[in-house]
Parts: structure tokens; sequence; C-alpha cells
């Protein structure tokens, strides 16, 4: 039995896919909502390689497109363990009718979540109050669960037989949320390897980043050549300039400016002022002052030149 997945024509107007999406952005978005792994429920699980195969992209531009459908749109979430995701405003598309036929559906779907937590996700997009109670009878009944383990808990903490259990707990609540800066710390020098964490500059090099990877991909530089960002950013560690960020964002102007937004030029120009001590913003302003002044003076030059040509022949009379 064939299946079929609802986009509605809005889908191309609508204020986000017009003014915020990339061409690449819509072409993925439209994959997610419709790809052959997609359930009534707006969860299935996927593998980021099954994302490469099928829109023929290599396995870091389907990273870099899932990291920005979930921090920067924030139109999914994905779990990388049970490799399940989720589609934020999935009932907009395709649950806007219920009826027993859908609702079975759903009930037959939604008891092989293994991420539970993705559940409410989906439902909060969810209008039609038949099938919101559907999800809601499955979450509600895990929330339900924790709550009284918890209460368990706390009143076995009054019993050495069971102090130990709370102890172990702890530990792994501990450990789950050092993993967790761990993780998030690997990602947020996703875009630069082989540098050193340093705490101190997290914020700062992450907002450089940022501003660097927007410029590129907004001006035409290529959203997914990967490789070429990556080496691009190393030069926020590994360069000469007072302020590395001013000098990259400058280069890439000027290669945007002349038409020629390819990673060679743009190194090219950093590595040129670099031999030139030109290391600030300052620098550059003067030496284009001094190029101008340097211009003008050739000119007035060359005029004086063209204007006074010595004529060995004047005044002789034959």
């Amino acid at each position: 039995m064939a299946k079929f997945r609802k986009v509605c024509t809005d889908f191309w107007i609508h204020p986000m896919m017009s003014e915020e999406m990339t061409p690449e952005d819509k072409y993925f978005y439209l994959y997610l909502l419709t790809n052959q792994n997609t359930t009534q429920i707006g969860i299935y699980r996927i593998t980021k390689k099954q994302m490469a195969f099928d829109m023929g992209y290599s396995l870091d531009s389907v990273e870099a497109l899932m990291n920005r459908f979930i921090h920067h749109h924030k139109l999914i979430r994905y779990n990388p363990e049970t490799r399940e995701l989720a589609i934020k405003n999935w009932a907009n598309f395709n649950l806007n009718r219920g009826g027993k036929p859908i609702v079975d559906c759903i009930v037959s779907e939604i008891q092989h979540v293994q991420d539970t937590s993705l559940i409410p996700y989906v439902a909060e997009s969810i209008k039609n109050k038949e099938i919101l109670e559907v999800y809601h009878s499955y979450y509600a009944g895990e929330e339900q669960e924790r709550v009284a383990y918890l209460e368990e808990s706390y009143f076995d903490s009054f019993h050495d037989t069971s102090s130990s259990r709370m102890t172990i707990r702890g530990q792994e609540e501990e450990k789950e949320k050092e993993e967790e800066k761990e993780q998030q710390q690997e990602k947020e020098i996703a875009l630069a390897p082989n540098v050193v964490f340093n705490p101190e500059t997290e914020n700062a090099k992450k907002e450089d980043v940022k501003e660097i990877i927007e410029f590129w991909d907004t001006n035409g530089f290529g959203f997914s050549n990967i490789n070429a960002k990556q080496q691009l950013l190393m030069w926020l560690y590994d360069s000469s300039f007072v302020n590395p960020k001013e000098m990259i964002l400058k280069a890439l102007d000027i290669a945007s400016s002349n038409n020629c937004r390819k990673l060679s030029y743009v190194v090219a120009i950093l590595r040129n002022w670099e031999n030139e001590c030109i290391l600030t913003l300052e620098d550059f302003k003067a030496n284009e002052e001094q190029k101008k002044q340097s211009s003008k003076h050739d000119e007035e030059e060359a005029y004086v030149h063209e204007e006074f040509v010595l004529d060995i022949t004047a005044g002789e009379d034959w």
C-alpha cells in the first residue's frame, strides 16, 4: 500500500521559508516531511547516512543541516542513540483530521517510540483534540511514573536499607551532566578541529564562528562546503592578526565585492596582509589610503610628463 504525505501550498509562502531558509534548507525540510521513513505520528527512525544517500549530500553536509534545523530554525529534534527524529510542526501538515483509521494508526506507531520525550514535542502543534488525547496519554503516563519514582526515592532515603540507591542515582546524574557538558563543548568547536578548548574564550569564539559562517552562507560562498569553512575558521586560532574575526570578515567582503567567492582567494588576501604586517583594520585602512596617495602622485607625474614634452626642434628656423 502506497504512503502519501501532505504538504500545503502555504509551505512555500511561509515567512520562515521565504526569508530565513536557504535553497538547501527548503530541500532538506521537504525531504524530512516526505521521505519513505516518515510515520503518521511525526516521529520516525532514520540515520544520517540514509539522509545523505537519499539527498546526494555528504555526511558533513547533512550534519550541518541537522544542526541548523535543531539549533537555528528549531524545527526538529534528533536522538542520536535511538536514531529517532521528531518534526515540530508535523501536525500542521498531517494531523488536521481525526477519525478511527487515523487514531488506530497513531496508537499502533506511538507505542514503538523509544525516546518518549519526543512525543510532547510533536504534540505542541496538534489542534485536533481526539488526536491530542492519544499523545497525552502516552507522555502523561510517563511523567506520572517519574513523579512516583521520585516520591518513592525520597521516602526510601530515610531508610538505611535504600540510602545507596539515592547515592548511585546522584552519581549517575552527575555523570550525565558532565557528559552533556563535554558534548556541548565538542559541538561548539566542531567547525574548528585540532584546536585546544579554552573555557575562558568559549563565548567569544562561539560568536566569532557564528558571524563568519553566517556571512559565508548568506553571501554565496557555498552553504554545503563544510571543508572550506573549517579551513577558513582555522585563521581564528592560528594567525598573527590582532582581531582575526574582523580581518576574516573584511577579506570575505572584498572577495564578495570582487565576485570571487572562493576560499583560495580569501586565504590569499589574508596571507598577503600577514606578509605586509597588516594586522588590524586600522592598518588596512592606512595601507589603502597610502595606495590612493601613491596612485594620485603617479597620475600627477604622468600628467606633467605628458604636458611638458621637450621639442628639440622648437624655435629652429630653417
